[in-house]
């Protein structure tokens, strides 16, 4: 398996979605007809895909997002904040003035629930581009968080003929997702992620596992998360916070994941639970602070 050499940063390549996060702070999610003010407002590019990229980027990393934003004002807001966290996106909706996908969140101070209104990827195809071979060889590692289903499988298939790991953020089950685990190797997926015929995470470990990605885990909140893989499994226990915030704390965890997977060479049990151990630390920081930037300026 590729890895980086010493003398230089990781680079990950992460494909998938990117939105405008529009968060509010709320005392409870209002009712029908009901107007609330909000306490306090995050507008700021988010996504799974942007979320880990630039949390891999926070970490150390060489963070590159293959994602669609087009050029609509909304979408020049989305860009210009992945820039200044020193996120390249490589936007193949460049052309595009359609609004990029907008995200409507309200977070509930007391609990740090949220509830996410978004379009995500509906709508929008996007095709792999020219150079996308060259674009994958020139990374170290490679993440995806589903969506585009086109792209991710052709990016994920140039990654396996590369030799670069993949790892999928299993948020939910979608279309294409069977084709896209053909060139997973490392899965860690939410307690909502269901394939057919699966009931509960010990199903979903057994499925990822029949279908070839040789590492698996289920993030169940502040739970322990399970985990399978070089014939073994067990438990890593999530660190203990008061919780401000949950918004993004998946994506925070699949970035800080793929950082240090992308410096292993040959994954083993003590490697890949140490990775989510130390991710669910990074994912448990961000839990603590409202919104999906601030635990970044609090290290």
């Amino acid at each position: 398996m590729h890895r980086p050499t010493n003398s230089r940063r990781p680079v990950g390549l992460f494909v998938g979605l990117c939105t405008l996060d529009v968060v509010q702070l709320v005392d409870h999610v209002p009712d029908s007809n009901e107007k609330l003010t909000a306490r306090e407002q995050v507008v700021a590019a988010g996504g799974p895909a942007a979320n880990a990229a630039v949390t891999f980027g926070h970490l150390g990393g060489t963070a590159r997002l293959l994602t669609g934003i087009g050029a609509h004002p909304l979408g020049v807001v989305v860009t210009e904040d992945l820039a200044r966290l020193g996120v390249d996106v490589v936007d193949l909706a460049a052309g595009s003035v359609e609004p990029p996908a907008v995200s409507s969140i309200l977070v509930t101070a007391s609990s740090g629930d949220r509830a996410v209104a978004s379009t995500n990827a509906v709508g929008r195809s996007l095709s792999p581009p020219d150079g996308l071979d060259a674009l994958v060889a020139d990374c170290d590692i490679v993440e995806f968080d589903g969506h585009n289903r086109e792209l991710a499988v052709a990016t994920a298939r140039a990654a396996r003929a590369a030799g670069r790991r993949t790892v999928l953020d299993g948020g939910s089950w979608k279309p294409g997702t069977e084709e896209l685990l053909a060139s997973i190797d490392v899965a860690v997926c939410s307690a909502d992620f269901r394939p057919p015929g699966t009931e509960g995470p010990e199903d979903v470990l057994r499925f990822l596992r029949e279908r070839g990605v040789a590492w698996s885990a289920v993030s169940r909140g502040e739970r322990p998360i399970l985990w399978a893989g070089g014939d073994g499994s067990g438990t890593v226990e999530v660190p203990a916070v008061r919780v401000a915030d949950t918004l993004g704390a998946g994506d925070v965890l699949h970035g800080a994941l793929t950082h240090h997977l992308a410096v292993q060479g040959e994954l083993n049990v003590d490697g890949f639970t140490e990775a989510l151990r130390e991710a669910a630390v990074v994912a448990s920081r961000a839990c603590a602070s409202f919104g999906t930037r601030a635990w970044m300026r609090e290290r």
